[in-house]
């Protein structure tokens, strides 16, 4: 029965040029999940996704990375849920954010445009921002540095190690998400940074 599994997103630009970059680290969470459980994320090109099933503590996930530009994240996401029958109370986007430090985690209800473009594209093919999101903090750009040029770069030695150990507690806030719901995973681990 399709009606227990969820979809979990994680948001970047294409592997091959920004892989390791601030604004990849979505999608780095979905490929640290699909590495512990032992799946291949691979191209499904009906839904312009890498896709990879897995059950988590009993939980079905369906993981995906779009293989689109962050920018346009949004009907790849729109595809993935429909194919897969997931609705968008059960659509676990994780993406960067700027507003928080690095290494921050936080996880919300509700999409919210801000300043993401991604985001913004996510709520327009979904036709709502009633899905859940895991934000990583990356930081503000410094001095007077267009943030469209930090978060395509990648993190310096100091804050990759921090980064590493959040995008390992990112990866269990999705399946405390499926598994213990919305409130008791953000009291979990809101207070971690």
């Amino acid at each position: 029965m399709a009606d227990d599994r969820w979809l979990v997103v994680g948001l970047g630009n294409p592997e091959g040029e920004y892989g390791g970059t601030r604004h990849n680290v979505g999608a780095d969470v979905v490929r640290l999940l699909a590495r512990r459980e032992h799946t291949d994320l691979r191209r499904n090109r009906r839904v312009r996704c890498e896709i990879a099933e897995a059950s988590v503590a009993g939980h079905r996930l369906v993981l995906a990375v779009p293989q689109s530009y962050m920018n346009r994240s949004g009907d790849p996401v729109q595809s993935a849920a429909a194919w897969f029958k997931v609705p968008p109370a059960r659509v676990v986007v994780v993406h960067d954010d700027l507003d928080l430090p690095v290494g921050a985690l936080r996880v919300k209800a509700g999409g919210g445009p801000g300043g993401h473009n991604g985001l913004r594209d996510v709520d327009r093919a979904l036709g709502t921002r009633d899905y859940l999101r895991v934000r990583i903090g990356i930081g503000r750009p410094p001095g007077r540095m267009p943030g469209r040029d930090y978060v395509l770069r990648r993190f310096p030695p100091a804050d990759r190690e921090v980064v590493d150990v959040t995008l390992e507690e990112a990866a269990d806030a999705v399946v405390a998400l499926a598994g213990e719901g919305l409130e008791a995973t953000q009291n979990r681990f809101h207070g971690r940074g």
